[in-house]
């Protein structure tokens, strides 16, 4: 994943991100390490912190512009 390299091009610590995301430093660490699955959630809070997709995060685009908020058809 991305994580790192998003949070040193914004010059973040794990600790400043473990705190904005209200979880431990280590817990953090492991996101990016891989050694533990993001949560959506968490997921989807670093991808609008980061101004960018969960797609880019999640290294299944190279495209770090964020979509275009869309409207949801009522069914």
């Amino acid at each position: 994943m991305r994580l790192r390299d998003l949070r040193e091009d914004g010059d973040y610590t794990q600790s400043h991100l473990a705190r904005l995301l209200n979880i431990r430093q280590n817990t953090y660490s492991q996101y990016e390490n891989g050694q533990r699955q993001l949560p959506i959630d968490v997921l989807i809070r670093l991808a609008e912190f980061f101004q960018t997709s969960t797609d880019y995060i999640l290294e299944l685009t190279d495209e770090r512009k964020p979509y275009p908020k869309g409207r949801r058809k009522s069914t």
